[in-house]
């Protein structure tokens, strides 16, 4: 990813926090043919058991029906990437619009991206903890929450026969909060306002975090 300096995320926590909000990636692998191919999938990142070189492990896991895991051979790198809000940002916002008029339109946004191998398994047992992994940390916050182990049995094996584990150990990480960072204070003041005059819910959202860098 490029990330010039005043746009780059190094704080740890943040990476982490950022990810699990998303909880969704674009995996992206390479076929058979030489071909890029991605998939939307919910994911975790597992950091619980991080060495050099290793940063965890992200879980996913995908249909069955999908092409994209038959092509993943074993030792395959595969790409991650997470992305959150992101929303226009006008010149009209610009201080220096009508002095020098050295402005131009931009986009403001977050990424993460998580490189690393990608190992693909068929085993249930396996695909019943990625399950009730994810499931338990999305209902943790519900109150009542739901647990796997209410599923009838047999619907719930079926199911788990309809998909397959998908894991990566990561071995790289990038962030990147492109949040107009580079802009004077009044400009970012400015846009903040002019984003959340939209009705874009993004736009909301990118202002929001801008908001937390002030």
């Amino acid at each position: 990813m490029y990330i010039p300096k005043h746009f780059e995320v190094a704080e740890w926590e943040a990476i982490t926090e950022f990810v699990a909000r998303v909880s969704s990636a674009d995996l992206v692998t390479v076929d058979t043919s030489g071909r890029p191919v991605s998939t939307l999938l919910p994911c975790l990142w597992d950091t619980t058991s991080m060495a050099d070189g290793n940063y965890g492990h992200l879980i996913m896991h995908m249909s069955r029906l999908n092409d994209q895991w038959k092509s993943v051979n074993k030792g395959a790198s595969g790409l991650a990437i997470i992305n959150g809000a992101q929303a226009y940002v006008s010149p009209t916002n610009y201080g220096n619009k009508r002095t020098d008029r050295r402005v131009v339109p931009t986009w403001n946004y977050q990424s993460v991206h998580l490189s690393g191998l990608v190992e693909v398994s068929e085993d249930i047992e396996s695909l019943r903890q990625i399950v009730s992994t994810l499931t338990d940390f999305h209902e943790s916050k519900r109150d009542p929450s739901w647990k796997v182990e209410q599923a009838d049995p047999k619907y719930l094996d079926g199911q788990l026969k309809a998909i397959v584990a998908v894991t990566m150990r990561v071995d790289r990480v990038e962030a990147k909060d492109k949040l107009s960072q580079n802009r004077p204070i009044e400009d970012r003041e400015r846009i903040v306002a002019d984003l959340l005059n939209t009705e874009n819910f993004q736009a909301h959202m990118v202002a929001n975090e801008m908001r937390k860098n002030f």
